[in-house]
C-alpha cells in the first residue's frame, strides 16, 4: 500500500485479544499476512489502511510523533507520557476493556492516614522524626507529580519502580506507592490500602488519534471509512428495530411520540407495514403503542450495525486536525 494510513494496535497480550474483537465487531477484520509474529497487517476489504503492531508504550510514542495516525491505547500511558495531550493527540472514543486506576496507596498500618490531606502530615512527620522526605515509588512520574502538587504536597521524593511497585514499602524502598490497579488484590495482598481521594486515573483502552500526522485526502477518507463503521456498530448496540403490520400506517400521535423518545420511523408503507428503529430501553412501551394501534405482531430484531450520514467520530477528528488544504494529494 502506498502512503496508507497508519493504525497502531497492541503486539500482543490481552490487550490485543480485546483489540481485535472490538475491530471484528465493527466489521474491521485485522489480518497478519505472516501469522501472528508478523509486525505489519491489513483490515480485510478495506484498502489503504495499514497496522502496525506496536508495544503499548511505543503506540503512545508514534502517535506524539506522528508516526501513526490512530493508536488504541490506555489513557493512563497517554496522560503520563504526554505532558500536554491535547497539543499531540483527539481522545476518540473509550473502547470498553482495559479498565484500570491510577491510585495512591499507603500501608495499612497508617491507621490514620485516610486521605490526601493526611499525606502532607505523614511527610511533615517524616521530616522531623526521620530526616527524610517521604519515598513514594512509581511508574507514573508525571501523573504523581500533578497529582500530589494539585493536592499541595511538596515534601517528598519519588523513586522510579523498575520492578513490582506495590512490594517497595515491605521492602523498605518506598514508604508509600502510586500504581495501577484492577481490583485491589494485589495491593491488599502486600498490606496496602487506597486512599479514599487517592484515585488519580480512571484509565480504560481508548482509540486516539494523532493531531500531529500526516492527514491528506486519502487518510481522511479512509479514516471516515474506519469510524464510520465503529460508529455503526456502537450505535446498532444501543438500539432496536421494531417491525409490525399496521393498517393505515403510524398514527400521527404514536409518530410524535416515537420521536420525542428520540427513535426512528425508517418505514411507514401503504401496504401497513412499519419499521422503527428505538433505543433498547424504549421498546416494551413502544411494542405496547403499536399493539393498542392495532398491530397484530410486534417483532423486535436486533441490527448488527446501524449506518448513517451522520458520523461524530470523524466530525471529532476534522474538528481536531488543521483545514485539509486544497491541493492535499492521497
Amino acid at each position: 500500500m502506498s502512503n496508507p494510513l497508519i493504525i497502531g494496535l497492541p503486539s500482543k497480550g490481552r490487550l490485543q485479544e480485546n483489540a481485535f474483537a472490538f475491530f471484528a465487531k465493527a466489521g474491521l477484520n485485522v489480518s497478519q499476512a505472516r501469522g501472528a509474529r508478523d509486525y505489519r497487517g491489513a483490515i480485510s476489504g478495506l484498502d489503504g489502511v495499514e497496522i502496525a503492531f506496536l508495544s503499548a508504550s511505543e503506540i503512545v510514542a508514534e502517535l506524539a510523533r506522528g508516526s501513526v495516525h490512530f493508536g488504541l491505547t490506555g489513557a493512563d500511558l497517554i496522560e503520563e507520557a504526554l505532558p500536554d495531550p491535547k497539543a499531540k493527540v483527539e481522545m476518540l472514543v473509550p473502547l470498553g476493556f482495559g479498565f484500570a486506576n491510577v491510585v495512591v496507596a499507603v500501608p495499612q498500618a497508617w491507621i490514620d492516614v485516610h486521605a490526601m490531606a493526611d499525606i502532607e502530615d505523614v511527610a511533615a512527620g517524616f521530616r522531623h522524626d526521620k530526616g527524610r522526605r517521604l519515598r513514594v515509588a512509581t511508574k507514573y512520574i508525571n501523573l504523581t507529580r500533578r497529582f500530589f502538587k494539585r493536592h499541595g504536597i511538596a515534601d517528598y521524593r519519588i523513586v522510579e519502580s523498575l520492578g513490582a511497585t506495590e512490594g517497595a514499602p515491605a521492602a523498605g524502598t518506598a514508604d508509600c506507592i502510586v500504581d495501577i490497579t484492577t481490583t485491589g488484590s494485589t495491593l491488599a495482598a502486600n498490606a496496602l490500602k487506597i486512599l479514599d481521594d487517592g484515585i488519580m486515573l480512571r484509565s480504560e483502552a481508548w482509540l486516539v488519534a494523532s493531531r500531529v500526522a500526516n492527514w491528506n485526502a486519502g487518510h481522511r477518507e479512509a479514516a471516515r471509512q474506519v469510524l464510520a463503521r465503529i460508529h455503526a456498530e456502537k450505535e446498532a448496540s444501543t438500539r432496536r428495530e421494531l417491525r409490525a403490520f399496521l393498517q393505515g400506517g403510524v398514527p400521527e400521535a404514536l409518530a410524535r411520540e416515537i420521536t420525542e423518545l428520540g427513535g426512528e420511523i425508517l418505514l411507514d408503507g401503504g401496504a401497513g407495514i412499519v419499521s422503527l428503529l428505538v433505543s433498547r430501553g424504549n421498546v416494551p412501551h413502544l411494542a405496547d403503542r403499536l399493539v393498542a394501534a392495532g398491530a397484530r405482531r410486534v417483532l423486535v430484531a436486533s441490527p448488527e450495525y446501524a449506518f448513517s450520514p451522520e458520523n461524530p467520530l470523524f466530525d471529532r477528528l476534522s474538528a481536531a486536525l488543521p483545514p485539509q488544504a486544497a491541493n492535499d494529494a492521497a
